[in-house]
């Protein structure tokens, strides 16, 4: 019997009033969604960190890296099981402590809780505490729009990953992350008198770009642009699209580098930022009773490069916006690598302040870091499915049940004719219902899948005597179109309700949608006013002087 089809140990429940107790113990503790990306963006915990079912096996070891550490599991409630169906993935994986919240979000919410809508919460949420706490200087788009027009001495650097810089930018805008900011500034803008603003899409990361390069004493006129590109949209200014202005080449010995290494020291140590030894990584990394995490926070140039060994790359600014998406663990340990001196405690500043015990690795450690106890998707049996070529599915003129496996934006575009749209969590209803339609013809049933992972994963989900006729697709539209396969595009179906992983909340805001970019922004300011004291009080803001 593979890992897929092993029965669960018992789960245990835990009571909402229970969980909200645990998460303001200061005792690590994994507050897991396993719901898809949609449901998990409609109303969750503040501290709940999406996992969605379909891709458990192969997050897992990255989110909860310590097998020993205590999981809580959340799903929608109402006598949903996905949570236990979960449980029993993670139990087969190696995960010793699994428990399923009781009644999931429903129950949740029936205590008093708030659900909050979104993702990266606790990271947007912490980018308006430190405009509020630090008095994070912004400048309006007319402002600035003006200021360019003049010809004023003005740089404006965009915070945002150089994939998101490339959808849109503002005009003229160099792509610089966040993390790069105090690094690279002494090339972007060698004369103080230069006026810096820093924007991303919306308010975080520009909030957080700005307040960096203050609280490390930049020493030029800083601002945050109010609201980014989308503010700026907003005013009907025109956006660049695929832009190529990138951050700078630098070395760690340039010489204003010194002085802004001195400082950012200053600030970690001030903010409660400690250091850590190549022997001690190596010790927490065999010690169960903590969750350590190791990132690499430079640029993915590079992290690609070389790195420490045993470092996962975090991208810094992308640590800090979507925090949720790298560290599954509250009050875990997360100790950070860099090769300047910089970066790493800049952002070890920030994430001290959002509650987590951070350590800097020293530059000059080596490393022989081994990953004991570390949790990976290779724990997990995924038998591979056997592959049909586009080809041979055409040969089988229709007697097939198809499903795909795709997100469901990907299957409204253009799918496959017959088929039907599908997660892992949905797959055995789908099938059993397409039995039902074959009667005792039981065809061949055709996974497409992007990832071969991925189909293998739902085709547990199947019986023995299902998945021996499972055979998988990789979705390739142009391979399709060769081999003369028919596809069809179906813009309302699936239906938005059923749309599982697809968040509607967040749509067609950077798409010339301005009703949906205001409501974003509204979303993001009034986070802040949704908090209780248990919530607010997990981030500890540091005043910088």
């Amino acid at each position: 019997m593979n890992a897929l089809r092993m029965e669960p140990d018992a789960v245990d429940f835990i009571e909402a009033t229970a969980l909200k107790k645990e998460l303001a113990s200061g005792q690590e503790l994994a507050l897991v969604d396993v719901r898809e990306q949609g449901q998990y963006g409609e109303g969750h915990p503040f501290h709940a960190v999406p996992l969605a079912y379909s891709r458990l096996e192969l997050d897992a070891g990255r989110l909860i890296p310590n097998f020993a550490v205590s999981i809580v599991l959340l799903d929608d409630g109402g006598g949903d099981t996905l949570g236990l169906r979960a449980a029993s993935r993670l139990q087969a994986m190696g995960y010793q402590q699994v428990r399923v919240l009781k009644y999931g979000a429903s129950g949740w919410r029936a205590a008093g809780y708030t659900l909050f809508k979104g993702v990266h919460v606790p990271s947007k949420t912490f980018g308006e505490l430190v405009e509020s706490h630090c008095h994070t200087p912004r400048i309006s788009p007319e402002a600035l729009k003006f200021m360019m027009a003049r010809g004023d001495d003005v740089v404006v650097l965009d915070g945002r990953s150089r994939s998101e810089y490339a959808k849109m930018n503002i005009p003229g805008a160099v792509c610089c992350p966040n993390a790069e900011l105090a690094y690279r500034l002494h090339r972007l803008a060698p004369d103080k008198r230069t006026t810096v603003v820093v924007n991303c899409a919306g308010r975080t990361r520009s909030i957080i770009g700005a307040q960096s390069l203050i609280n490390l004493g930049a020493g030029h006129p800083v601002f945050a642009l109010e609201n980014g590109t989308q503010g700026w949209y907003l005013k009907d200014y025109p956006l660049e699209r695929n832009g190529r202005r990138f951050y700078p080449e630098v070395s760690a010995t340039d010489s204003p580098l010194e002085a802004v290494r001195q400082k950012a020291a200053v600030l970690a140590q001030a903010c409660g930022v400690k250091t850590a030894t190549a022997d001690q990584l190596r010790r927490w990394r065999h010690d169960r009773s903590r969750t350590t995490y190791f990132f690499d926070v430079r640029t993915p140039e590079e992290f690609k490069a070389g790195s420490a060994h045993g470092a996962v790359h975090a991208e810094g600014g992308q640590l800090l916006q979507g925090t949720d998406l790298y560290i599954g663990v509250r009050h875990a340990r997360v100790v950070l690598y860099d090769t300047d001196g910089i970066r790493a405690p800049l952002i070890g500043s920030w994430l001290r302040q959002m509650g987590y015990d951070v350590c800097l690795l020293g530059i000059a450690e080596s490393l022989t870091v081994q990953d004991a106890h570390v949790a990976s998707s290779q724990a997990v049996d995924l038998p591979p499915l056997a592959e049909l070529f586009p080809a041979q599915l055409r040969a089988l003129d229709g007697a097939v049940q198809i499903v795909d496996l795709r997100s469901s934006m990907d299957f409204r575009a253009g799918h496959l004719g017959g088929a039907v749209w599908s997660t892992r969590s949905r797959i055995r209803g789908h099938v059993d219902a397409g039995n039902e339609r074959h009667g005792e013809a039981y065809p061949p049933i055709v996974l497409v899948a992007t990832h071969p992972q991925i189909a293998a994963l739902a085709a547990g989900e199947l019986s023995d005597a299902q998945r021996q006729r499972t055979r998988l697709l990789i979705a390739d539209a142009a391979a399709w179109e060769q081999a003369g396969l028919r596809t069809e595009a179906t813009p309302d179906f699936p239906a938005d309700a059923d749309c599982l992983d697809y968040l509607f909340f967040v749509h067609d805001r950077h798409e010339g949608n301005k009703r949906a970019a205001t409501q974003y922004l509204e979303w993001e300011m009034n986070l802040v006013s949704q908090l209780d004291v248990q919530e607010k009080s997990s981030f500890n803001l540091h005043q910088a002087t």
